[in-house]
């Protein structure tokens, strides 16, 4: 298939349909959708709708704006309130609530706060304001993360000084780890993240299958994306097979890409332990800027707060990024906290499980079969 229309094809998702409701007759799964885009297609298209009730869809913590705990979005805000300093980030990350408000509010205040498209736009930034220092929020898995290390080896081959990065890219493999682990959520397999495959391949989620023998598709991004991987999963389960399969192989390549994994490996290391929100700290679960290009590390250059801060009782957020709820079950969903005024993080990012929930899961399951069936 080339075109995008073939991946939404109505006729192929009836048909694929069918098939899993008869792999899944007469027993109950549970899958989680670990990355936020798989999230929001599953939303927008209806596809829980559509499912048969014995397959049910989780959402997990592969929101990479969702996990950032609300310290580190204050320690941004510090930063961003410095003299002489113009804070850069996504613009996503503007509306993340902190404890004292967001970057949008600091902005307001008079801190110079600019969004960018990516790391090497903070970088120009810098390069036409060298009276200024510039400081670049980075947050990402391992998809976005090269980019901010091709960044950081630019800044290197231009002598740039007056530029740094307040690194907070997480790994993907940590946090399946620990949800495998919680007592609190049984699963019959996953959906594995797409966009993060095509840079660590599927190497890195052997251990699924082998440790705690659940199975995962790596999945891609359209309706019939979504419908095929959670078919290979149940294919999988009746054959009594459990491995990594590659459902996106017109994007992800096994070995994923080498030359991005190698520049990371050059420019980044891990970090001891770094704090998620609703999963809490986890080992070695995050990048900072590798010591050899210390010179562009922000938490060097600038003596930060660092002080950790719980979220507010009342958002559920880390349920959520757990699977333990759905995004409805929340007390404030839709009420205290929407796209407008949001409390949590997953209200915020456009790969949020409640925003996805907020803007397109509002159908009824009577009111999706019928709009499947007309099509």
């Amino acid at each position: 298939m080339k075109f995008v229309d073939e991946f939404r094809d109505p006729a192929a998702a009836r048909a694929l349909v069918r098939s899993i409701t008869e792999l899944s007759s007469g027993d109950d799964f549970k899958f989680m959708e670990v990355c936020g885009g798989h999230t929001h297609t599953i939303y927008r298209h209806g596809i829980e709708h559509l499912l048969p009730e014995t397959v049910e869809l989780v959402h997990g913590p592969g929101c990479p704006v969702c996990v950032i705990p609300m310290g580190r979005v204050d320690d941004a805000m510090w930063l961003a309130e410095q003299p002489g300093v113009i804070f850069t980030t996504f613009g996503d990350m503007m509306r993340v609530p902190g404890s004292k408000g967001n970057l949008i509010e600091a902005k307001a205040c008079g801190a110079d706060v600019r969004f960018v498209y990516s790391p090497l736009d903070a970088l120009k930034v810098a390069v036409d304001n060298p009276d200024r220092h510039v400081v670049f929020f980075a947050v990402g898995f391992e998809t976005t993360a090269p980019s901010t290390a091709v960044t950081l080896v630019r800044a290197r081959a231009l002598g740039v000084t007056n530029f740094s990065v307040y690194c907070n890219h997480v790994t993907i493999v940590p946090p399946i780890k620990a949800i495998l682990e919680s007592p609190d959520l049984r699963l019959s397999g996953f959906l594995g993240p797409g966009h993060v495959s095509t840079v660590v391949g599927l190497r890195p989620y052997r251990f699924v299958p082998h440790v705690y023998r659940k199975p995962m598709v790596v999945a891609g991004f359209e309706p019939l994306d979504i419908l095929a991987s959670v078919h290979m999963l149940l294919q999988q389960i009746r054959d009594g097979r459990c491995e990594v399969e590659n459902q996106y192989t017109r994007v992800v390549r096994p070995d994923g890409n080498t030359q991005a994994l190698k520049l990371m490996a050059e420019t980044f290391e891990l970090r001891p332990h770094f704090e998620w929100r609703g999963l809490g700290f986890i080992s070695q679960s995050a990048l900072k800027v590798h010591q050899d290009y210390a010179e562009f590390d922000a938490e060097v250059k600038f003596e930060m707060p660092g002080v950790r801060v719980a979220d507010p009782k009342a958002c559920q957020c880390g349920e959520v990024l757990k699977g333990v709820i759905k995004p409805w079950e929340c007390k404030v969903f839709g009420t205290a906290c929407t796209p407008e005024t949001p409390i949590g993080t997953c209200m915020v990012s456009p790969e949020g499980a409640c925003a996805a929930y907020y803007n397109f899961g509002r159908l009824h399951r009577e009111t999706a079969l019928v709009l499947g069936q007309r099509a």
